[in-house]
């Protein structure tokens, strides 16, 4: 067995080997590319309780029982993460191999905020983008089980602005609920129908009533049910729905009933509360080389339900704690989960990052391993990207996010979309299968 490794921590019995694998450095691309961190030791079986100063103290297993080769596959995976981090200048972030809620390998890189000096470790507040989705869907499939709405409701009995949607493929009522949360209902993807590049322009619509007034100007692309299109106005449609159903804000809806039993307690939307400004991660986008600082905070206006969440990694363990059954927090039964991953639609061929098929299910993306299946998500917002993935047979889970993208253009350096979709094809490809 080759067991993993705690990166970092100061509670590890491997810490005084490791405190120095996170730069303090600012990067710089146009220096020689330096070395971040100390040369890897042997790989040491991760025995210690997790001490962390988070409110609900990660606990390691006293035996990991780790398959042949996964060390080994997983230090391929971290320098290559690190070493191409490093590369392209990314300021900070974080990867995490996780099974059953609690945490196999744990990796640091960079910093959180430049100007403060700080450090990624496990208490960084990062933002989350469209992992957020699956918590929405999650919530229409507690409102289905409590027996306020049908998966079948056509949108238009709960949304009636709705009819002024323009369909040439037949009568707007025919678009369901389960075709808001599979991605074919036939909207588009963006938020806006038009414009939202000027700089004066808000960053999304910021009430319902603006995103009410555009339905006159949304077409359904194509026939609703009959394939996957992306879509994020589909999400602030479902999340509509989740607070006519429900009588209570999106935002209180979920924290209710999915984040506080969940024990996600420094998960939150929008801006930060003051006692949380010093762990948020910033946001980098790199200029010429150089990391601009776009800010901590954005307003995700009616989107929040697509794109909001911000949160420290061991919530989102505790969230995948959930999703691979070995959590007994009271958020949605079994067997709506697993209905959420049936596949309803083909994505399209994934075998650029390493995946031969990926499809649809019910806000989560359902992907395929040489031995089996993922589910998951990933999110591309405010210059932070990021992903979760977890393999249902086996309990084990993959997070990884980053604070920084490259400016578009012709001297593009880093494109981070791309760097996070190899680091995606490798745990698929070399990580994921071995735990089978």
């Amino acid at each position: 067995m080759d067991p993993l490794t705690d990166r970092g921590h100061p509670d590890s019995p491997v810490a005084s080997h490791l405190l120095n694998r996170r730069p303090s450095i600012r990067p710089r691309i146009a220096m020689k590319p330096l070395d971040r961190r100390q040369p890897r030791p042997a790989i040491v079986l991760f025995l210690s309780l997790l001490a962390v100063t988070m409110p609900h103290p990660l606990e390691a297993q006293e035996s990991l029982d780790l398959p042949a080769g996964a060390g080994a596959a997983w230090d391929d995976v971290a320098d290559f993460f690190h070493d191409t981090a490093q590369e392209k200048g990314v300021v900070g972030g974080a990867l995490w191999l996780v099974r059953d809620g609690q945490p196999l390998a744990r990796e640091f890189h960079g910093t959180a905020d430049l100007d403060e000096d700080r450090s990624v470790d496990e208490e960084t507040i990062f933002h989350w983008a469209s992992n957020t989705k699956t918590l929405t869907g999650i919530a229409v499939l507690q409102l289905r089980d409590r027996g306020l709405l049908s998966l079948d409701d056509p949108a238009v009995h709960w949304i009636p602005e709705m009819r002024r949607v323009h369909s040439p493929h037949g009568s707007v009522e025919s678009i369901t609920i389960r075709h808001l949360l599979s991605h074919s209902a036939g909207f588009r993807a963006s938020t806006w129908p038009w414009g939202g590049q000027e700089s004066w322009h808000p960053f999304e619509p910021t009430r319902w009533s603006e995103l009410a007034a555009m339905m006159p100007w949304t077409e359904v692309e194509f026939e609703p049910g009959s394939r996957f299109g992306y879509s994020n106005p589909a999400l602030v449609f479902l999340a509509r729905i989740v607070e006519e159903s429900s009588g209570e804000p999106w935002e209180a809806y979920v924290e209710k009933w999915i984040l506080r039993p969940l024990e996600m307690r420094r998960s939150y939307f929008r801006h930060t509360p003051p006692y949380l400004t010093g762990y948020r991660s910033n946001a980098y986008r790199l200029e010429g080389g150089e990391p601009v600082t776009r800010g901590t905070d954005f307003d995700p206006g009616i989107t929040v339900s697509n794109s909001g969440l911000n949160a420290p990694i061991p919530d989102l363990v505790q969230y995948l704690a959930f999703l691979s059954g070995s959590s007994d927090a009271p958020v949605l039964d079994r067997s709506s989960l697993e209905e959420m991953w049936v596949p309803h639609h083909p994505v399209g061929e994934g075998a650029a990052w390493g995946s031969p098929h990926e499809e649809m299910g019910l806000t989560f993306f359902l992907t395929e391993h040489p031995e089996g299946r993922l589910v998951g998500h990933a999110g591309r917002q405010w210059n932070h990207l990021s992903f979760f993935y977890l393999d249902p047979d086996t309990g084990v889970g993959a997070i990884g996010v980053v604070n920084t993208d490259g400016a578009p253009g012709p001297d593009r350096i880093l494109d981070a979309r791309a760097f996070m979709d190899q680091i995606r094809a490798r745990l698929v490809v070399e990580v994921f299968p071995l735990f089978h």
